[in-house]
Parts: C-alpha cells; sequence; structure tokens
C-alpha cells in the first residue's frame, strides 16, 4: 500500500498544532461518594468532559505502564522494530497520556502491517502512523472498545499475561495455534457470535458457553447467541427427569455478565440473548425484564414503606406516661393506628411483632434499608435479566399469521410436538408491550435477514453481536 498524507506532514509531529492540556476525571454515585478520580489527565485541549472520562476511566491502562518516558519517545519513526518496554525493571503506574494510547495502537497497527508486507515501503508505513495517530487525536476516528483495552500492550509496554483460551491461526503455517500469552495477539474484536446446543456440560453446551462468554468480557468484548435450541420448562431429559427450563439458564448467565462485566470493571457486559418466537418458553421470555422491572418498583416502594411504618409504630412505643401499656395496640392508641396503617400498606405481621420487641428492647428506630430506582443501585443488582439485551427472533410465517390474526403454535425443542397453542396477535402484544414498559425485547426479522444473507452457502444467519450490525 501507498499512504498519502492529508492531515500530517513527512518529518513534523503527527500532533502539529493540537494544544494538549492537562484536565481531572471524576465519577460519583448518586450519593456523592467517588467511584472513580485521576488528575493530570493530559488530551487535546478541544476533548469534551465525556470524552476526558471515557479515555481516562475506560481506556488507559491502569498498571504495568513504565513512568519514565516522555511523550516525545512515542512515535513510530524513531522505533524500526517493535521492542517494548522492560515493564520488569521500570517503576510502572497507568496511562495518562491521551499520546500514550493513540501511539500504542496506531504503532501496534502498523508493525503488524509492515511485519505482514501491507506497505510499499517503510515511508508509507510512517506516514500510516502519523495519519493514523492525528485522526484518533482530532477524534476523525476510532475503534471499538476492544481495541482501546488491548491493543499494542504488548507492542508498547511488554505485557504479556498467562495464556487465557485463545487460539490464532499462525500466518507462517497456516495453523491453528493456541496463544501462550493474553496480549502478544490480544483480543482485539468487538462482538461475537456464538452458538449453544441444548447440552449441560459438554464442549458447545450451555456451561461451556459461560466460559467463553467470560473470556470475551474480561477483554471487553461482547457476545451473542440465539439460545433457542435449550428445551423448554417440563421438557423430558434424558435422565429421566424433567427440565427446569430455558429461563433457569439465561438467569445463570445474566449473573455471570454481570459478575465479570466487559473489560474488567470498566462498563457492564455487551450481551445479547435471542429467542426464537416459537419457543415453549418465550411467553416468559418476552416478559422477563419487564417483571424484573416490576420487582424493582416493589422494592423501592415497599423499602420506603417499611422504613416509614415500623419506625413509626417504634415511635408511638416510647410514650412513658403509659408504662407496659405503650407496648399494648388496645391500650396505646397511637400504636393502634399506626399497626392499622402498616398492614393497609401490606407490612408482614411478623415485622410489626418484631419492632414492637424491638422497642421493648429500649430501641427508638430501625434501620431498614431504602432502595432506589438508580440502575446501579441495589435493587437491580437484586433481580435478573439487567445484564443483557433481549431480542425475539420472528420469520414471516409468524408476521403473516399477526396479519390474518391466525393462531400460532410453540414447538416443544426434543420432540417437535405442539407446546401450545396462542393467538399470534396475542404473542406480538405481549413483545410490544414489553418493549414499551422496558426497552426490551427488541425484534429480529429471520426470513428477511436471510433473504439479504451476503453469504448464504455459510448457512442461516441465527443471531447477532450484542450491537445488532
Amino acid at each position: 500500500m501507498k499512504i498519502q498524507r492529508h492531515f500530517t506532514k513527512k518529518g513534523c509531529s503527527p500532533y502539529e498544532g493540537i494544544n494538549f492540556v492537562t484536565r481531572r476525571s471524576e465519577m460519583k454515585n448518586p450519593d456523592g461518594s467517588v467511584v472513580f478520580s485521576m488528575d493530570n489527565v493530559t488530551v487535546p485541549e478541544g476533548w469534551s468532559q465525556v470524552a476526558i472520562d471515557v479515555i481516562a476511566q475506560k481506556y488507559f491502562r491502569k498498571t504495568g505502564v513504565p513512568l519514565d518516558h516522555s511523550h516525545e519517545a512515542l512515535h513510530y519513526s524513531t522505533q524500526k522494530v517493535a521492542v517494548p518496554f522492560d515493564s520488569k525493571s521500570a517503576e510502572t503506574g497507568s496511562e495518562k497520556d491521551a499520546r500514550q494510547v493513540f501511539h500504542r495502537m496506531a504503532g501496534c497497527w502498523t508493525t503488524w502491517g509492515e511485519r505482514y508486507g501491507y506497505f510499499d515501503t517503510h515511508e508509507d508505513a510512517v506516514a500510516f502512523y502519523d495519519e493514523v495517530a492525528r485522526m484518533l487525536a482530532d477524534q476523525m476516528g476510532a475503534p471499538n472498545s476492544p481495541q482501546w483495552f488491548n491493543t499494542g500492550l504488548h507492542y508498547a509496554y511488554g505485557l504479556t499475561g498467562g495464556s487465557q483460551g485463545h487460539y490464532y491461526v499462525d500466518p507462517e503455517t497456516g495453523k491453528l495455534e493456541r496463544s501462550q500469552s493474553a496480549y502478544e495477539r490480544g483480543q482485539v474484536h468487538a462482538c461475537f457470535i456464538q452458538s449453544v446446543t441444548d447440552d449441560l456440560v459438554n464442549d458447545g453446551g450451555i456451561m461451556d458457553l459461560w466460559t467463553k462468554e467470560a473470556r470475551l468480557f474480561k477483554y471487553g468484548s461482547g457476545t451473542g447467541s440465539n439460545f433457542s435450541a435449550l428445551r423448554g420448562r417440563g421438557e423430558r431429559l434424558s435422565g429421566g427427569g424433567k427440565s427446569s427450563g430455558l429461563m433457569s439458564f439465561l438467569q445463570i448467565g445474566d449473573r455471570a455478565a454481570g459478575a465479570i462485566k466487559s473489560g474488567g470493571t470498566t462498563r457492564r457486559a455487551a450481551k445479547m440473548v435471542i429467542v426464537d418466537i416459537d419457543h415453549p418458553d418465550i411467553e416468559d421470555f418476552i416478559n422477563w425484564k419487564m417483571i424484573e422491572e416490576q420487582k424493582v418498583a416493589a422494592l423501592v416502594a415497599g423499602s420506603r414503606l417499611c422504613q416509614k411504618d415500623l419506625n413509626r409504630i417504634i415511635a408511638t412505643c416510647h410514650r412513658k406516661e403509659l408504662g407496659e401499656d405503650r407496648f399494648d395496640p388496645k391500650k396505646n392508641q397511637e400504636l393502634k393506628e399506626a399497626i392499622a396503617t402498616a398492614r393497609s400498606h401490606e407490612i408482614p405481621s411478623n415485622f410489626i411483632h418484631r419492632v414492637i420487641q424491638f422497642a421493648r428492647q429500649g430501641y427508638t428506630a430501625i434501620d431498614f434499608k431504602d432502595y432506589n430506582t438508580d440502575w446501579n443501585s441495589d435493587a437491580y443488582q437484586t433481580v435478573s435479566g439487567q445484564n443483557s439485551n433481549n431480542s425475539v427472533r420472528l420469520n414471516n410465517d409468524f408476521m403473516r399469521s399477526v396479519l390474518e390474526d391466525r393462531d400460532f403454535q410453540l414447538i416443544n425443542r426434543i420432540n417437535g410436538k405442539v407446546a401450545k397453542i396462542l393467538k399470534a396477535r396475542e404473542l406480538w402484544d405481549a413483545v410490544a408491550n414489553a418493549a414499551w414498559a422496558c426497552a426490551d425485547p427488541g425484534i429480529q426479522y429471520d426470513t428477511t435477514i436471510n433473504e439479504w444473507h451476503t453469504c448464504p452457502k455459510g448457512g442461516r444467519i441465527r443471531a447477532s453481536n450484542p450491537c445488532v450490525e
């Protein structure tokens, strides 16, 4: 390739004319407590605070970065070959300068390009580096998150890390090889599509998928799968029992994704869950997130009522002029009214009796946890379904059934028999209602997608990545 310069000049810094300044990045919880802070973040002067926060909080490598080099040394033209810093002997810390990130990405890409003969000359490689670095600094272009997380960590800083189960095709031999290092050939792809079979523990099965998803989430990538092969609730198992159903496994995957997140603690996991419209558990899947949202509302409202009503009961138990009678609702009118109010709010009787006993012991208040609707709150951590994008896969037969107000069959996965018959419009209305209530599920038009398939001999498209490209 010949690389023509558009934004840079040969022999000059790719950042010529850009003023770099130091800024502060900080993230706080709704209660005002600080989650993250970093001073002296060096960025182009024209960057917004949002852009500064994204690179500082998410994309700066926080460990293993040598602290004793200047940004002037970060240029591909001064590195004829990729020679990583000796991170074992140098004092290390976090990236703090956007140019460090630009350099490790642009430098790594340029090194790969030279190594595998992409450029006509070394001069073209240097031009490529300069142009890419400048476009990153001016925000004219940007890669996806895993590139920001992982690209160039070995090239620039010598980071390795143990094998994480990745594979690559050796360009010299053409053979598939297991990677011996986490960063030498980093996981830099954005999103994946993975299959899953109706098998509990073997390769390609349900538990194997959670392991593969964890590997992808750890390095900042996302993954999507169509779970329609999993048998529905009540279908027969080979051992003679009955399956707990699709939803029980989706809840496990959701919990795993929430624990691992994506790219460590940088963001929530990017996970797509897809189920075909004729799956026997489709109704539960459609309503999953909507019902979990209702649970959050119940937790918030219930916790606040409990906090208010139970503390009111305790307060009425401290009318000392009534002596021991203050604990008897038959003799303490205020206590009687407080209990009646609590019962009208459906406060459980055992809690009411418990706080009266609490008051007898001299306590004047009870600390009942108050939940809120912030998506990072304990209320949302308590419910399931919060770590994935859910989609229902529709075919033209279903859409025609909706238009013509026909019956629609849900099909067992094991024996192919009809599990349930219902009106297609009922399912369609359920999808619309759930999406209105909580924005999920989305819909994917299976027939249309496959009619537009650009590589049909590779097999049907049955799933998407988390961003649904």
